[in-house]
C-alpha cells in the first residue's frame, strides 16, 4: 500500500500540533532523545504535564510565540501502513504555507475547537484544499473534554461542517470528535466517548487512498529537470518525477515543445534498469533519438498532450502580502517551467462563506480566491488541475520581487 500524505489545517490555537503530538506519541513513532527533550522544554514553560505540540513546533520563533510558522513534516508507521505529515499554520497570516502544505497531499484533517464552531479561516482551509484537489477529509472534532465529552455540542459543529462540506463534494467525509490533549479518539478510543460508534482518527486514516495510485492511471506527464549529458559510453538521460501515468520501455512518447514523437530506450532508477515506471517514481530516462530537450520541458502521452496556450483561465488563491495589481507583470511558474505573464483579467471572487462567485469589486488582497485569465509571453502546456495536478498548478511570481504571490489552479 503507497504511503499516505496528509495535512492538517484549522484555525489558530484549534490543537493541529498537539493532535500530530499525541498521533506520534501513542503511535510508539517518536524516538526516546526527542522524547526526553520536549520533555525538558515543557518544564522550562511550566506546564503542568509533557506538552506534545513542542514535537512538531520545531522552530525556535513558534516555540517562543507558541503557534505554528512553517510546514512541519513528520514520518511515522503502523503495521498497516506508513504516513507523512504536514502540519500547517492556522493563523490567516500563513495560508500560504496551508496550501504548500496541502498541494501535495492526498487528504486533509482539519480541526476545529468544539467550543468555537466553525470559523472563517477553517471554512477557507476546507475550502482550498477541496480547489487543490484534495478529494477526502476527515474533520477532527477536538477539546471535546472542553465540554464534558456530550454528544450534543459534537452534533452542533458536525451539522455546520457537513452542511458547508457537502458543497464541496468531497468524496470521502468523516467527522469525528475527540481530545489531543488527552489522547481520545485519536489513536486509543476511551471510555468517555463511548456513545460515538464511528473509527479513531488513525483508523479511519488508515483507511484513505493515496492519490499515486490514481495519478498512475493517468496520461503520462514527465517534467524533465535535469539532463546528463553523454559521456563514454554513457548516453544522454533526462532525469525528473514521473507525475502521472506511467513509462514502459519500448513506448512512443511526445516531447515538449518539440513536438517530436520518439520511443523510451531504457529507464533507469539509481542506475539499475527498469522496464516500467509509475507516477511517483523518480527515474532516469534515455530516448531511442538525439532530441534537444532541457530542463523545463515535458514528455507526454502521445495519445492525450496537454494543451498549448499563451491564455490560461486559473483560478488564484492570493498569498501576497500586495494587492494584485492588474496588467502588472508577473512570472507565472508549472513545475520547472517559467514565462513572463500578465493579469488580463479578473472575473469574479469567491465568497469562502456561501462559497457563490461574486463581482470582483475592491482590491484582491491576501487570502482572496478570484478566477483570473493570465496571459503568456511563451507557450505553457496545460491541463485542467482535476484531471492532472501537475500540468494544471501553477504559481504567480512578482517580477520585481521575486516572492510567489498565488498558487493557481488552471480551470
Amino acid at each position: 500500500m503507497q504511503p499516505l500524505r496528509f495535512a492538517t489545517a484549522g484555525s489558530v490555537d484549534d490543537g493541529k500540533s498537539t493532535l500530530i503530538g499525541r498521533l506520534l506519541y501513542d503511535a510508539r513513532a517518536i524516538q526516546e532523545d526527542q522524547l526526553a527533550a520536549v520533555q525538558r522544554a515543557s518544564v522550562r514553560r511550566g506546564a503542568p504535564q509533557i506538552d506534545l505540540s513542542l514535537l512538531t513546533d520545531g522552530l525556535e520563533a513558534e516555540r517562543e510565540q507558541g503557534i505554528t510558522i512553517d510546514v512541519a513534516y513528520r514520518y511515522f508507521a503502523t503495521p498497516k501502513r506508513k504516513f507523512i505529515i504536514a502540519d500547517s499554520p492556522g493563523h490567516e497570516q500563513y495560508t500560504r504555507n496551508m496550501a504548500t502544505g496541502a498541494s501535495n497531499a492526498d487528504a486533509l484533517v482539519l480541526l476545529v475547537d468544539v467550543k468555537k464552531g466553525l470559523l472563517p479561516q477553517t471554512r477557507r482551509h476546507l475550502l482550498i484544499a477541496r480547489l487543490l484537489g484534495l478529494r477526502q477529509a476527515i474533520v477532527f472534532v477536538n477539546k471535546m473534554d472542553a465540554v464534558d465529552y456530550e454528544r450534543r455540542p459534537f452534533a452542533g459543529v458536525r451539522e455546520a461542517v457537513e452542511a458547508f462540506a457537502s458543497k464541496l463534494q468531497f468524496e470521502r467525509f468523516e467527522v469525528i470528535p475527540g481530545s489531543a490533549l488527552a489522547g481520545d479518539m485519536v489513536v486509543e478510543r476511551g471510555d468517555a466517548l463511548n456513545w460515538y460508534e464511528g473509527p479513531t482518527l488513525l483508523e479511519a486514516l488508515e483507511r484513505l487512498d493515496a492519490a499515486a495510485e490514481s495519478a498512475a492511471a493517468g496520461p503520462l506527464r514527465f517534467p524533465i529537470q535535469l539532463v546528463s549529458r553523454p559521456h563514454g559510453r554513457t548516453p544522454r538521460a533526462y532525469m525528473g518525477r514521473l507525475e502521472s501515468g506511467h513509462l514502459l520501455v519500448g513506448t512512443e512518447v511526445l516531447a515538449l515543445p518539440s513536438g517530436r514523437r520518439t520511443r523510451v530506450r531504457q529507464i533507469l532508477v539509481h542506475d539499475a534498469e527498469r522496464e516500467l515506471a509509475v507516477a511517483g517514481d523518480s527515474v532516469s530516462v534515455v530516448l531511442g533519438d538525439d532530441i534537444d530537450l532541457s530542463r523545463g520541458d515535458w514528455l507526454v502521452d502521445r495519445a492525450n498532450p496537454p494543451r498549448e496556450t499563451r491564455s490560461v483561465d486559473l483560478t488564484l488563491i492570493w498569498l501576497g502580502s500586495e494587492p494584485l495589481r492588474r496588467g502588472g507583470r508577473y512570472v507565472l511558474q508549472q513545475a520547472s517551467r517559467r514565462a513572463p505573464a500578465k493579469i488580463a483579467q479578473v472575473s469574479s471572487r469567491l465568497d469562502v462563506h456561501t462559497l457563490e462567485e461574486t463581482p470582483p469589486e475592491g482590491e484582491v488582497v491576501l487570502n482572496d480566491i478570484v478566477r483570473a485569465r493570465v496571459t503568456l509571453q511563451a507557450p505553457f502546456f496545460v491541463d485542467s488541475y482535476e484531471a492532472v495536478r501537475t500540468t494544471g498548478a501553477v504559481i504567480l511570481i512578482d517580477e520585481a520581487t521575486n516572492h510567489t504571490v498565488a498558487a493557481g489552479l488552471v480551470r
